[in-house]
């Protein structure tokens, strides 16, 4: 049961290596990364009157984490004259997780944790029913099913070049509405 009590004297001790080991996944820089921690640190210790004890604390503050990420890449993106926001949770295009990036850390799976899942499944089904039927079956046969880009090409009979505009195009689409819908 969650405690209505903070204890920010622990939060490092406590928290600093899973929002870290969280951040860095997500920014791909280190320093940015701390200072990402370090400005969740700060954010929560400002905004402590308004926790009600209904989360724990850790979720409490990867909340607060994962709109730090957010701004940060809106400000990035609003440097670079981009009219949206993108978020690369993966050197490598090719591989498959950047779904799996998105949820908790399933060696670490708390009541909240299992809760977050569960809404994110759904708001990720909602976000795929909105996408272009063929952009939505390509998502889910890469990213979801794991399937080889040549099976999905040979199935869907499209190129691969085709393949990776079409996960390019649902990641972008499904990004902006897990936005709206979740963060």
């Amino acid at each position: 049961m969650p405690s209505s009590k903070l204890n920010p004297e622990l939060w490092v001790d406590r928290y600093a290596d899973y929002l870290f080991n969280y951040t860095i996944s997500r920014v791909n820089d280190p320093v940015m990364a701390e200072d990402l921690v370090q400005e969740t640190f700060l954010a929560g210790l400002r905004s402590a009157k308004g926790f009600k004890g209904d989360a724990s604390e850790r979720t409490w503050l990867i909340a607060i984490l994962k709109r730090k990420i957010i701004d940060y890449y809106r400000k990035n993106n609003s440097a670079k004259g981009k009219a949206e926001v993108k978020i690369n949770f993966s050197n490598n295009e090719d591989e498959g997780d950047w779904l799996e990036e998105k949820v908790a850390d399933q060696f670490d799976i708390t009541a909240e944790d299992a809760m977050e899942n569960e809404e994110l499944a759904l708001i990720i089904e909602d976000c795929l029913s909105k996408l272009p039927p063929k952009q939505a079956a390509v998502f889910r046969m890469k990213t979801i099913q794991g399937m080889e880009t040549e099976d999905i090409c040979k199935e869907l009979k499209i190129t691969p070049s085709n393949l990776w505009v079409i996960i390019h195009r649902a990641r972008t689409s499904l990004m902006s509405c897990l936005e709206e819908n979740w963060f």
